[in-house]
């Protein structure tokens, strides 16, 4: 018996072991196919990509990409989620589970530069919390190119306690796709409902309840 399941063993190694040899001698048989000018055209575009993304990150960081910042008034809200295309803003209060999204919060903008990572006191900001139904404080408001279009109420979708991790977190993040994730993860690209900033109107939400 454990020798007909070594045989299985070896066949299956053999065959992933085969299909990898066949897949890496076709990249070397692209490659060998290419000349001088086809290299030189490969490498070009490969700079003004990197020069683009430098382009990018520098605008990013000028934004206060990187770094977890406080929105002081509510007017530099719009501003902000204005200026960059993608915004995740913590609508906190002054108590711990808002100090445990800070905590993560923190990580994230530095592992996610390509988003803005801010929060604003809810209970300072009456005009915003009562416009986008912020209730439940902890409460992330995942917004792009100047909507909200998702939110983060408390930790409930974070396994209902303030123990979850950054990763989790970031997978949730993810789903509304305000961050670029590179993990692995089944990550739920379906919409959630669009909350226009500028709509002086708001629909119901069952977030609020």
């Amino acid at each position: 018996m454990e020798n007909k399941v070594q045989e299985i063993i070896e066949k299956q190694v053999l065959t992933v072991a085969k299909a990898f040899e066949e897949k890496l001698d076709e990249e070397i048989t692209a490659l060998d196919r290419l000349d001088l000018d086809d290299i030189e055209a490969l490498r070009e575009r490969r700079l003004q990509q990197m020069k683009k993304m430098a382009e990018k990150r520098s605008r990013w960081i000028s934004l206060g990409h990187g770094e977890y910042s406080e929105i002081q008034s509510e007017k530099d809200f719009f501003s902000i989620v204005k200026a960059s295309e993608r915004v995740v803003c913590h609508f906190y209060r002054d108590n711990w589970p808002c100090k445990v999204m800070d905590k993560h919060m923190t990580l994230l903008a530095k592992r996610h530069i390509e988003t803005r990572f801010v929060k604003i006191n809810a209970e300072k900001s009456p005009f915003l919390a009562e416009k986008l139904k912020i209730v439940v404080l902890p409460t992330l408001a995942l917004i792009k190119n100047a909507k909200v279009d998702d939110y983060v109420v408390g930790f409930d979708e974070l396994g209902g306690t303030d123990e979850f991790s950054t990763e989790e977190l970031e997978e949730r993040i993810a789903r509304s796709q305000v961050i670029i994730f590179e993990g692995e993860s089944s990550l739920n690209t379906s919409k959630s409902r669009t909350r226009s900033v500028r709509q002086s109107q708001h629909s119901d939400s069952s977030d609020s309840e």
